[in-house]
């Protein structure tokens, strides 16, 4: 019999020897065995849903009424708005509230069903309204919002982490048969315990067993290159709901948008974990003393509520600047950050019991392949008699009403390759690395990592992370000031070199460094990094540390290079510096400048020749200048010196 089916073999298989007659035969089998498997995990999960009941069933749904309603869903790959009509059914009285919004248990009806029973066709939802009048707008730029967190949340699960995440489907119902056409956003109702794991504006849940929501807001920040960050995560389990984003500029998605201060705030309680070192993200700079508090689990904001712009604590930087921003996939908005339906739920009128209860069923599908095909699980429903939970029939999912909102491969793949040329690393380092390979980055007043830096100095100084009472860390103050002027933040560059030459600074003010040489070096390589910027008293600081050889620390006494800052100084006296800024201020006016240059070149000595023609030219120069700022004896004297450097000109 053996050799018989082995002939039988070699008839269908010619070409094959007994060794690879042997692998056929076990690849055969080995589909089998896996269809065996998760034909058997599909029989356990439709046991489990035959023995739930719909939560919901004891709120007699039956007895309201049926409502027809408009749905608005927005693509965030295609910032298209989708609408279709809908059929609901919602309790007239809210089942909880919380400061801004009400909520409302609502059932919608399957748009496929092919019959009204409510029982089996439908899915529980709920509704949440404001309580207070808002600008209509807010309705939608919330569900933006939201639904591009949830894009940010299909790019991180394709770096394949260990848990998935998701954000909820949003979408605002309009019902144009009540008074007024009310709004409400509506919501997949969620069972589970809800757990806020980080805010806004720094809290970050203590809890070693959860790294997957640090490491998404985390991961948000480099795959943008900076731009943005998803923060408020708040859910069950890994589906979120509500999100808050940062992003550079501040000024879209809200009130609860901090911009780089509520960046700076979730990194000063950050710490990377596991989850964030496997996907290849680098660890934020932080001082040793703020790195062993977060070890310590002592450094988290104890507030974990949202916190709206306006109302955090004070950190300006005075200087605004542009970036090329993610606006071909991220909308801009102007929305407010509320919180999420059960985080509002602070006051219950229904009894605590009543919120115990799970969903009606289990998802088939939660946005991502499981690996096992629709056909077993099929096979499996179709033993047991039954339908896909919420008694809905299997039918093709168009792109409008798709959770995923990645519904094109091409926009999918355009997007991908964007945020793989964004993506920018945390670590100072890295940052000053791959800015100077890019010469034309490499200059001060375009770091978002260098503002962060900047903000995190600021809030130590306004003892946002102080105990009351207590001086704040003045050395992690100074190493992020450092960090930040390291980035090439124009006003953290200023601060620091004046903070090392012992010159009065306007940011740190109480920091007083000893005197040393070293210090000096490090303050006059920060003065020559902001004179190379643009910043006229910075060129002057150093053309007079070059003129006179005081404060010089190790360098040397050079005419030439003092001549060079003066005329650079000269120049730049009607130009804007790299933070945008035009230094006007006339301590230093240009014709001082100018004659003090041809008295160098009258004089010569430290590495600059006499030469009387150059030194006739610019005294000649300062005079006309002189006589424009309507100084008639300082020009009348910087002309007879012109004279008389072109009579020995002359004779030379």
């Amino acid at each position: 019999m053996i050799i018989l089916r082995t002939q039988l073999q070699r008839i269908k298989y010619p070409m094959l020897n007994t060794f690879q007659l042997q692998w056929v035969k076990k690849r055969k089998h080995e589909p089998c065995l896996r269809k065996s498997k998760s034909f058997q995990a599909w029989k356990n999960a439709v046991a489990k849903i035959r023995s739930m009941n719909d939560p919901w069933e004891k709120f007699h749904f039956e007895d309201f009424p049926t409502e027809k309603a408009i749905r608005h869903r927005y693509n965030a790959l295609k910032k298209e708005w989708v609408r279709d009509e809908v059929t609901v059914r919602m309790e007239s009285t809210p089942f909880g509230h919380g400061a801004m919004r009400e909520c409302f248990r609502m059932k919608k009806l399957s748009n496929f069903s092919r019959s009204c029973d409510w029982r089996s066709n439908s899915n529980n939802a709920v509704a949440k309204r404001y309580m207070s009048p808002v600008d209509p707008k807010m309705y939608f730029e919330e569900v933006k919002l939201q639904m591009d967190a949830k894009l940010w949340g299909e790019e991180f699960n394709r770096h394949n982490p260990p848990k998935k995440v998701d954000c909820c489907q949003m979408a605002v119902l309009e019902f144009p048969d009540k008074p007024g056409r009310p709004l409400y956003h509506v919501e997949n109702f969620i069972e589970g315990n809800y757990v806020k794991y980080n805010s806004n504006s720094g809290f970050v849940k203590d809890d070693i067993q959860r790294q997957t929501p640090h490491a998404f807001s985390h991961f948000t920040f480099e795959r943008s290159g900076h731009e943005l960050m998803v923060v408020d995560i708040q859910g069950v389990g890994d589906l979120y709901t509500d999100p808050q984003i940062h992003t550079a500029c501040g000024t879209e998605y809200g009130d609860g948008n901090l911009g780089t201060k509520g960046m700076a705030l979730f990194f000063h309680s950050h710490h990377c974990n596991n989850i964030c070192r496997s996907l290849g993200l680098s660890q934020f700079d932080l001082s040793p003393s703020e790195a062993e508090e977060i070890k310590s689990h002592s450094c988290s904001s104890t507030q974990s509520n949202t916190v709206l712009r306006g109302n955090e604590e004070i950190c300006v930087i005075p200087s605004e600047y542009e970036r090329t921003h993610l606006t071909e996939f991220l909308r801009l908005r102007s929305s407010s950050s509320i919180s999420s339906v059960v985080s509002d739920t602070i006051m219950e009128d229904e009894p605590e019991e009543d919120d115990t209860y799970g969903s009606t069923g289990l998802q088939f599908n939660c946005g991502y392949d499981s690996g096992v095909g629709d056909s077993e699980k099929r096979q499996v429903l179709d033993i047991y008699h039954l339908q896909p939970p919420n008694g809905r029939a299997r039918r093709q999912r168009f792109i409008s009403e798709s959770g995923s909102t990645t519904s094109n491969d091409e926009e999918k793949l355009l997007f991908q390759e964007l945020l793989r040329r964004k993506s920018k690393p945390s670590c100072v380092a890295d940052e000053i690395q791959s800015r100077s390979l890019v010469a034309k980055e490499d200059r001060p007043g375009n770091s978002i990592l260098g503002k962060i830096h900047l903000d995190l100095a600021r809030y130590h100084e306004l003892s946002r992370f102080s105990s009351p009472g207590d001086e704040y860390d003045k050395t992690a103050a100074l190493f992020h000031l450092r960090r930040a002027a390291d980035c090439g933040v124009l006003e953290a560059v200023i601060a620091s070199a004046r903070i090392y030459l012992q010159l009065p600074h306007n940011i740190l003010e109480d920091i007083d460094l000893p005197f040393s040489l070293e210090h000096e070096d490090i303050g006059l390589d920060y003065m020559t990094y902001a004179a190379e910027a643009g910043d006229r008293a910075a060129m002057i600081f150093l053309a007079k540390v070059y003129d006179t050889g005081l404060n010089l620390g190790t360098r040397v006494r050079s005419w030439t290079e003092a001549v060079r800052l003066y005329s650079k100084a000269v120049a730049a006296l009607t130009e804007m510096d790299d933070d945008g800024h035009f230094d006007g201020t006339m301590d230093d006016p240009q014709y001082q400048l100018i004659a003090r240059q041809a008295e160098m070149y009258r004089d010569g000595g430290f590495g600059l020749e006499i030469n009387y023609a150059k030194a006739a030219e610019l005294f000649s120069t300062a005079a006309d200048d002189a006589m424009e700022s309507m100084k008639g004896r300082i020009a009348s004297k910087y002309y007879e010196l012109a004279e008389e450097m072109s009579a020995l000109a002359e004779e030379a």
